[in-house]
């Protein structure tokens, strides 16, 4: 009998190899990614960046584990769908449940094996190929030899021996608590009129509503993170409202216009859909919630790879950057000594310093009320974050270098107890107190081009500008010592250096050192030393993961999406082919079906895309705000990334469907 039940199974996945073969196509595809992800997160090498990739890889394990789990689980239900009326036939010719469930295990264990083993092999042989396409995105260039990761086959094999085993348990149970009868009808089911839940409807288009409300008004970079998974929530359930209520709304309310009904296209296309859109729901909004999350993932990814060179000459403008930070404004004479080291250590390592750029900066963590600034504690309950600003006190001439553009005032100079004020938003004040002390505004300036600030939209930047080094200094003493730290004034250098990206960092180096060693005599503080080569570096060890990760990611999204689609083609035609067989029988034109099988086909199938372009339209402002956090603010080249990214999408998807609808007509024209 054992045998027996072994035979019946391999002929059941052969029988129905239409819907199997995509199932094990899936699952090894699935097994393939997993193992790849796991060999690349589970490496340990003392590479530069494998900690910010362990992190990123660590992140796409954990994503990828419960998307298979809730992909195979779907795809699950679409075969089991057509398996049931097989099963109810094997139940009445006289075969137990115990011996149904024999069955099932042997078909279970054969998808399981054949997965695995298809998908471990085919993981082995281009897990080298990822690693040098992961390498080379992130810019590392260390050797890659061939491995196998024995661990990572033992995690695949047990996390997909758990979700085949639940699968089978789940079918199971519904065939033991499903009678005969049912199971060879559960095919032909769904078959009434739906109703319109108005109710439902309303509260669909309301969820879908607020999530785009929340998308299009933030402001701010913590509050996009703060609203940016409630907006996706309340969309995904809006979402599936969308499909289900508020689209048999519409259709209903097209059924009840009767110059509109009442016409052979209308009429066989809004009848058809109505009954369909009951069944497909579910997928319909699955394909549009994977269509957005795939889009999402790559045009982000892919603009923060294209935008490392935008970030960095945002972030930083020379080669090498040096901040120092001294109690006080540092005076000319200490400016020339630290200047003349640096052409000192130049000269020693055979380098040519050019575009030299230093100014003096002092800044404060501050509450601002009208034209008051006061220091911000936040043990005073009455300050609202909101409310906090970071207030600059620099002269004239280090503004002007710090940003490159020059004030143009009368006087020439700014008079003491008088102050230059530069603020986004509106100043309309003639005097500013700042701790206690007044100043007359001279002018309002326009906001820096250069700030480099990424939560400008959180945080108000006030820059003042006052006569001398004095009118600082007695600034930082007014504001004395809080929670946050001494008051310190950064003098920062930048400079552009001939050579490699190597020297540069060798020269740095160099700079690091001499600065630490004469700090004592001069009383200041080292801060950050770094070239531009480092931080390019490090945008590409972070981006390019990402980059990896959103291309993973979206392809596996892509995958799920083709295959609920093949399944509802496949579903759909077995579910339409008497319905229409019908049609021909009354006295329908062949040409009138086929062209109601086009219509119905072409609105059902773009519908998710459609949608899902919309949603993408609305979370752009909320998705641009959190790419500042990457220090991407080039909106343009956003823009063109989304572009791209949905062009393409659009390609493949119109691909699939004419692949998959070509199955569904020749179902049909059967």
């Amino acid at each position: 009998m054992k045998h027996l039940y072994r035979r019946l199974a391999v002929t059941s996945l052969k029988n129905n190899r239409q819907y199997y073969l995509p199932h094990i196509l899936m699952g090894t595809i699935s097994v393939m990614m997993f193992y790849i992800m796991r060999a690349l997160q589970g490496i340990r090498m003392e590479v530069r960046g494998s900690g910010t990739l362990g992190v990123t890889l660590s992140f796409g394990l954990v994503v990828i584990g419960v998307c298979v789990c809730i992909f195979h689980f779907y795809t699950n239900s679409f075969v089991m769908k057509r398996r049931r009326k097989e099963l109810g036939i094997y139940n009445i010719l006289g075969m137990e449940k115990k011996h149904m469930a024999k069955i099932m295990a042997w078909e279970t264990l054969i998808l399981y094996a054949v997965s695995v083993l298809c998908g471990l092999m085919l993981g082995i042989v281009f897990n080298k190929l990822m690693n040098m396409f992961l390498y080379k995105l992130t810019g590392l260039s260390e050797s890659i030899p061939f491995y196998i990761s024995w661990w990572g086959c033992l995690q695949t094999a047990e996390l997909f021996g758990i979700i085949y085993t639940i699968m089978l348990l789940y079918n199971f149970i519904q065939v033991k608590l499903t009678n005969p009868i049912e199971l060879l009808s559960s095919a032909n089911s769904g078959e009434r009129e739906p109703k319109a839940k108005w109710i439902s409807a309303i509260i669909g288009i309301a969820f879908i509503g607020a999530g785009y409300y929340l998308a299009l008004t933030v402001h701010g970079i913590l509050e996009a993170l703060n609203m940016f998974f409630v907006a996706v929530l309340l969309v995904i359930a809006g979402t599936y409202e969308l499909f289900g209520a508020v689209s048999i709304a519409v259709l209903k309310l097209l059924k009840n216009n009767r110059k509109y009904y009442y016409q052979a296209e209308h009429f066989i296309t809004v009848s058809g859909m109505m009954y369909r859109m009951k069944r497909n729901a579910i997928g319909l909004a699955n394909i549009c919630i994977l269509s957005t999350m795939a889009l999402v993932c790559v045009s982000t990814t892919t603009c923060m790879y294209a935008g490392v060179e935008d970030a960095l000459s945002k972030n930083i403008g020379r080669d090498v950057v040096a901040d120092i930070y001294f109690q006080g404004v540092p005076d000319k004479k200490i400016r020339e000594d630290l200047l003349e080291k640096i052409s000192e250590i130049a000269r020693n390592n055979n380098r040519k310093v050019t575009d030299v750029s230093e100014y003096a900066m002092a800044s404060f963590t501050t509450h601002m009320s009208e034209n008051v600034v006061e220091i911000y504690d936040d043990n005073d309950k009455t300050y609202d974050f909101h409310n906090m600003s970071i207030l600059y006190a620099m002269t004239k001439e280090d503004y002007e270098q710090y940003t490159g553009e020059k004030i143009n005032i009368d006087e020439g100079a700014i008079p003491s107890g008088s102050a230059i004020i530069v603020t986004k938003g509106d100043f309309n004040w003639d005097t500013v107190n700042i701790f206690q002390k007044t100043y007359s505004i001279m002018t309002k300036a326009d906001y820096p081009h250069s700030s480099t600030s990424d939560f400008k939209e959180d945080v108000e930047e006030v820059y003042v500008i006052v006569s001398d080094k004095q009118e600082i200094d007695g600034l930082m003493q007014a504001a004395g010592d809080s929670q946050i730290g001494p008051r310190k004034c950064c003098y920062e250098i930048g400079m552009n250096i001939d050579g490699a990206d190597e020297e540069k960092k060798a020269f740095a180096l160099a700079l690091d050192e001499t600065l630490n060693t004469c700090r004592m005599q001069q009383s200041f503080w080292v801060g950050r030393i770094v070239t531009k080569a480092e931080i390019r570096e490090g945008y590409m060890e972070l981006n390019g993961g990402f980059f990896f990760l959103g291309l993973f990611l979206g392809a596996m999204f892509l995958m799920v999406t083709v295959l609920i689609i093949y399944y509802k083609q496949i579903s759909e035609g077995f579910e339409d082919r008497e319905r229409f067989a019908i049609m021909i029988k009354v006295g329908m034109s062949r040409c009138m079906v086929k062209a109601a099988i086009n219509a119905q086909v072409r609105t059902i199938f773009f519908m998710p895309i459609t949608v899902a372009v919309f949603h993408l339209i609305a979370a752009f402002p909320m998705l641009k705000l959190i790419m500042t956090l990457f220090g991407l603010s080039n909106t343009m080249l956003f823009v063109q990334c989304l572009l791209v990214t949905t062009a393409v999408f659009a390609i493949i998807y119109f691909a699939v469907f004419k692949l998959t609808s070509r199955s569904y007509f020749q179902i049909v024209y059967k």
